[in-house]
């Protein structure tokens, strides 16, 4: 039950912050990108979601034994180096291969983004673990 728990908070989190950002927050900076698809695929949205909260959660329950803290800062240190590693793409690597309206401001918003996003998600997932062990 961690699991799917832990998949299920990865996906409302990452539709939460994403579509904050995207629509609302930073609207005007994502409209003027002119790579972005106009009618993005929901279904391979969703199934990234999906294989990346079990990953994420999975490696947590691998590593969670030997963690050298407690079990929620835990959860969010995992969930900030899993960030890490796909904001690293998403911030950098994307704003050198395409043509960003400005590579500082690109940086700015996705690794802040990127940031409050994987925070909740390693509290969602400290959660999900923690009631599960409770259980």
């Amino acid at each position: 039950m961690k699991h799917v728990l832990t998949v299920v908070g990865y996906v409302l989190a990452t539709f939460l912050t994403q579509g904050l950002s995207h629509f609302l927050i930073f609207k005007a900076h994502y409209d003027a990108m002119t790579f972005m698809a106009p009618a993005p695929s929901f279904a391979l949205g969703f199934t990234s979601m999906l294989i990346q909260g079990t990953v994420l959660s999975l490696i947590y329950s691998w590593a969670r034994p030997n963690l050298p803290v407690a079990e929620l800062p835990g959860a969010i240190l995992i969930a900030l180096m899993f960030g890490a590693f796909l904001v690293s793409y998403i911030g950098l690597a994307e704003a050198a291969k395409y043509a960003v309206p400005s590579t500082a401001a690109w940086i700015g918003v996705e690794t802040a983004v990127g940031a409050v996003q994987f925070v909740l998600i390693g509290l969602i997932m400290g959660l999900a673990h923690a009631r599960a062990k409770a259980a």
